[in-house]
């Protein structure tokens, strides 16, 4: 798998998925987190969540290279009601143009440019994509707490486009080591009213971060899943893994 793809399944894993916001206005309040209340709030606002929808800057910074790459796009996220489970789909602008899928257990990474489909089976690692999939997005406290070590670091401010919305800064560590050697550390800013990110970060063991921001956010909003569909053709050529 070439460092490409590598950082496509990440960026998907961490929910797409998944930047800065050209207009964050985040400003720390000098008070503690009060981790009981957030985890509690998220409990309730995941029973209520049912899909959200929003635009997407994701910026990959490696630090051997001291170089920034940056992709741009719109994402959504939609909670099953009958299975409970959450699907993801994505599309990155050009001119890294790519439509990403999560449904049922599969990663669908389309690059419309080369006509190539390549289809990655979560398998035993279910949970773990699952878990990236609901960070900050209709994710419960309660998940949270089982699977994170959490820091909070208190409230901030961010603006999504005029609205000025109170987040919680939550500082995160995995408790499963296999998570931990790809992320040694995430960060969320998370609307604990909705239940949705509005600002992550993700720190590998080299020192390499991305960065994720989510703007124009549509919240329990009817999704047009099929603005996100991936369409083959006779010549696309496939890679399963």
């Amino acid at each position: 798998m070439g460092d490409g793809m590598r950082w496509q399944r990440r960026c998907v894993l961490a929910a797409v998925v998944s930047g800065l916001f050209s207009n964050v206005a985040g400003v720390a309040q000098q008070r503690p987190g009060n981790l009981d209340v957030v985890l509690k709030s998220l409990d309730a606002a995941s029973a209520k969540f049912q899909s959200a929808e929003a635009d997407f800057r994701w910026d990959l910074f490696e630090r051997v290279v001291q170089q920034t790459t940056t992709q741009t796009g719109s994402i959504y996220f939609l909670r099953d009601k009958s299975t409970n489970a959450v699907q993801m789909g994505a599309r990155i602008e050009p001119p890294q143009a790519k439509v990403l899928e999560y449904r049922k257990g599969t990663l669908r990474v389309f690059d419309p440019g080369s006509d190539h489909l390549s289809e990655l089976s979560a398998g035993a690692n279910q949970a773990q994509y699952e878990s990236f999939l609901t960070l900050g997005f209709g994710g419960s406290g309660r998940d949270l707490a089982t699977a994170w070590t959490i820091t909070d670091d208190g409230s901030e401010s961010i603006n999504d486009n005029a609205e000025s919305v109170k987040v919680e800064k939550l500082e995160l560590v995995a408790k499963d080591p296999n998570v931990r050697n790809t992320f040694k550390r995430v960060v969320i800013w998370v609307d604990p009213v909705r239940g949705i990110s509005l600002k992550q970060q993700f720190v590998t063991p080299s020192d390499d971060t991305r960065t994720a921001v989510y703007t124009h956010i549509r919240y329990n909003s009817k999704v047009d899943v099929g603005r996100f569909a991936i369409k083959t053709d006779k010549k696309t050529t496939f890679d399963r893994r």
